[in-house]
C-alpha cells in the first residue's frame, strides 16, 4: 500500500483529496493543527498528526512515497507580502527540504491558476503563459509563484509536480471558502455581478487531477486543473436555474469597483485588514480564462460540468444549513 503525506486536509480541497486517496487504496498521513478540526470520517488508513507547517515531520516522511502539499494562506485581506510568503513559500520550502532528506519519490504542490497568465475566450491562458497583472500584484499569487519557482529549481532528487486549480466549487466547503460566491445570489431578491468572468472547476475534478498526477504527472511540469470559462452573469443565471429562483441580477459598473479599490488601498495603507483593494477589484473586471488541454492529454482528466459543481455545492450547503 502506497503511503502519502498530505497537508491542508481541513480545507475545501484538502478534505476532497483525502477522500479520493482513501477510496483509491492509499494510506494517508495528514498534518493538522488540531485533530478535532478535521471534519472527515475516521478511517483505519488515515493517520492524523498534530503540528504546523514548520514542524519537524522527517520521521513521518521517511515512511511515505509521496507528499501532497495543499495547505496555504488564501485569505485576501492580509496587508503584508510577508504574511503570505511565510506560509505559501517559506513553509513549502521547509516541507520540501524534509521530503528531499527523506528521499520522497514525488512532491506535489497545489498552487493556483493565477500564477499563470490568464487569457480570453479567443486565446485561453495555459501552462506556458506567464503571470501578468493584476495577479502579479496579488500577494497571494506572487507568494505561490515564488514557491513554484523554488521547487522547480531544486527538483533533482525528488520529483516535483505543480497543480494549478482554478475556482473550485462542490461538496465539503465547510468554512465556506470559494463557495461564498453562491451566497451572493442564493435566496436573494436582488444580486449584483461584476463585468468579468473566471474559470470554474468541480473540486472533485481538482482532487482527481491531483491523484492522477501522482502516477502520470511529469517532473518539472505544471498542470492547470480547469474546466468552464464563464462570465459572472452567466454563472449567476445558472445558479438561478439550479435553485429555481428568480433573483434579479444587476451589473456593478466598473467605475464603482475602481473606486472601491482605491478606498481599499487607503485602508490597507493604514494597516487595516480588508478584502478590498485595487488588485482584487481589477480581478473582478477581467476575463480570467484558462485551458485544460494539457491535463486532459497528460493526466487523462475528464471534467464534470459547472452545473454539477453548483448543484453539489448547493446541496451540501442545504444539508449543513
Amino acid at each position: 500500500m502506497k503511503k502519502v503525506f498530505v497537508t491542508g486536509i481541513t480545507g475545501f480541497l484538502g478534505i476532497n483529496v483525502v477522500i479520493k486517496l482513501l477510496e483509491n487504496g492509499y494510506f494517508v498521513i495528514a498534518l493538522v493543527r488540531k485533530k478535532s478540526s478535521y471534519y472527515g470520517k475516521e478511517n483505519e488508513n488515515l493517520k492524523l498528526i498534530e503540528g504546523d507547517l514548520f514542524s519537524d515531520v522527517l520521521s513521518y516522511l521517511k515512511d511515505v512515497d509521496y507528499v501532497i502539499h495543499v495547505a496555504a494562506e488564501t485569505r485576501q485581506n492580509l496587508v503584508s507580502y510577508q504574511d503570505y510568503k511565510k506560509i505559501n513559500c517559506d513553509a513549502t520550502i521547509n516541507l520540501f527540504s524534509q521530503a528531499i532528506e527523506a528521499k520522497v519519490e514525488k512532491f506535489l504542490f497545489v498552487s493556483t491558476a493565477n500564477t499563470l497568465g490568464f487569457g480570453c475566450l479567443k486565446e485561453l491562458g495555459d501552462e506556458n503563459t506567464l503571470q501578468k497583472k493584476p495577479f502579479s500584484q496579488s500577494f497571494y499569487a506572487k507568494s505561490k509563484l515564488e514557491a513554484e519557482n523554488y521547487l522547480l529549481q531544486n527538483n533533482k532528487t525528488t520529483d516535483v509536480v505543480i497543480l494549478n486549480p482554478t475556482f473550485m466549487l462542490g461538496c465539503y466547503d465547510y468554512k465556506p471558502s470559494s463557495g461564498k460566491i453562491i451566497f451572493l445570489a442564493w435566496k436573494k431578491k436582488i444580486a449584483f455581478y461584476p463585468s468579468g468572468g473566471k474559470n470554474f472547476v468541480h473540486v472533485e475534478d481538482a482532487a482527481n487531477g491531483i491523484l492522477n498526477a501522482i502516477k502520470q504527472g511529469k517532473n518539472g511540469e505544471k498542470y492547470l486543473l480547469a474546466n468552464e470559462n464563464l462570465k459572472y452573469l452567466d454563472f449567476f443565471k445558472e445558479l438561478n436555474k439550479i435553485t429555481n429562483q428568480k433573483t434579479v441580477l444587476l451589473p456593478i459598473p466598473d467605475v464603482i469597483l475602481f473606486i472601491f479599490g482605491l478606498f481599499g488601498d487607503f485602508l490597507r495603507a493604514l494597516k487595516i485588514k480588508t478584502n478590498i483593494s485595487s488588485c482584487n477589484m481589477k480581478i473582478l473586471r477581467i476575463e480570467n480564462y484558462y485551458s485544460n488541454e494539457k491535463s486532459i492529454k497528460e493526466l487523462n482528466m475528464k471534467y464534470l460540468p459547472t452545473e454539477k459543481a453548483i448543484e453539489d455545492a448547493v446541496e451540501f450547503f442545504k444539508n449543513k444549513k
